[in-house]
């Protein structure tokens, strides 16, 4: 397994750090010795990708991937051009994490409809796989696009990877994607249901294993912190009862929200819940730092402590 870091919006830094805040990260992740680093497209913050080109430029070995960008709000034509443009950034090192999102953002939101998502999905998909089979035409015709364009952007593509959660969506991309990327999915969820599904799908279509890439949020505290620190992580994180879809997942597992998918505690205790991970299929691991204190200063010495612990324990897996 390996373990890389995903960041998220971070409202510690004033709105003209940030973008510096997410290089000064991956350019430390790196540094630590981390293989990877994820960074979601969170409503109204920056925009990941556009983040992820620029942190491409610092960095040299490093996997950098979008954990995820909502196919809704971006035409798959236009999407393939920023993720093909993004990947030569990085120098072949840009992962395209793609995602449905949640009706309480696409539509409520954006007002955007949310109605037979995954069909949608198949169809946008479909767009993206022909426009990533370039350079040259594109022409697909479906129930949501006809595209008939040219793409001539680079020759290197994207590994993809769906945030597939139920079965349809974890057939699809064990069928059609290099894997899946998750979050909220505890170790029974992944173990019986993701792994097994997607793993069959891949299996069946002739492609190789699938990456099962697990969102995971994680805090090096004391013993006695550990509920506290999982109720901080469910309310800085979102709460699973906002998206059905994340309750769905839930259903799979033994946890009742995100806190409870935490590797929290002392070094012990989080090399244990890390390891339990590791033998339930996970096969990259996405640590989501939830840094602990009542102060800018105190939550500074918890990322760092818990950032440090992680980096030397990644030989390990």
């Amino acid at each position: 397994m390996r373990i890389g870091l995903m960041v998220g919006s971070d409202r510690d830094r004033t709105r003209r750090d940030r973008l510096d805040g997410v290089i000064t990260d991956g350019t430390a992740a790196e540094a630590l010795g981390f293989s990877s680093f994820w960074f979601p497209q969170v409503p109204g913050y920056l925009d990941a990708m556009t983040a992820l080109a620029l942190l491409g430029a610092s960095t040299t070995t490093i996997e950098l991937g979008t954990a995820v960008v909502p196919i809704q709000t971006r035409h798959p034509m236009i999407l393939a051009q920023q993720a093909l443009t993004t990947n030569a950034a990085c120098g072949g090192r840009f992962t395209l994490g793609l995602g449905l999102s949640h009706d309480w953002i696409i539509n409520g939101q954006l007002g955007i409809p949310y109605q037979r998502p995954v069909r949608g999905f198949r169809d946008h998909l479909e767009v993206l796989t022909a426009a990533f089979d370039g350079p040259g035409q594109v022409d697909v015709d479906n129930d949501s696009f006809r595209v008939h364009s040219p793409v001539d952007v680079s020759d290197l593509s994207p590994p993809v990877l769906l945030a597939a959660l139920g079965p349809t969506m974890l057939r699809i991309a064990g069928e059609r994607t290099d894997g899946t990327i998750l979050w909220m999915a505890d170790e029974r969820a992944i173990a019986e249901h993701v792994a097994p599904r997607i793993t069959a799908a891949a299996h069946v279509a002739g492609r190789p294993a699938p990456r099962v890439v697990a969102g995971v949020p994680v805090a090096v505290c004391a013993p006695g912190d550990v509920d506290a620190a999982q109720r901080y992580a469910s309310e800085l994180l979102g709460h699973a009862h906002f998206s059905p879809n994340y309750v769905a997942l839930l259903e799979h597992g033994d946890a009742a929200d995100v806190g409870d998918t935490m590797a929290a505690g002392d070094e012990s205790c989080v090399l244990n819940r890390l390891r339990a991970y590791r033998d339930a299929g996970v096969t990259d691991l996405a640590a989501r730092i939830v840094p602990l204190g009542d102060d800018p200063a105190s939550r500074r010495r918890s990322r760092e402590r818990t950032a440090e612990f992680l980096a030397s324990v990644v030989s390990e897996f």
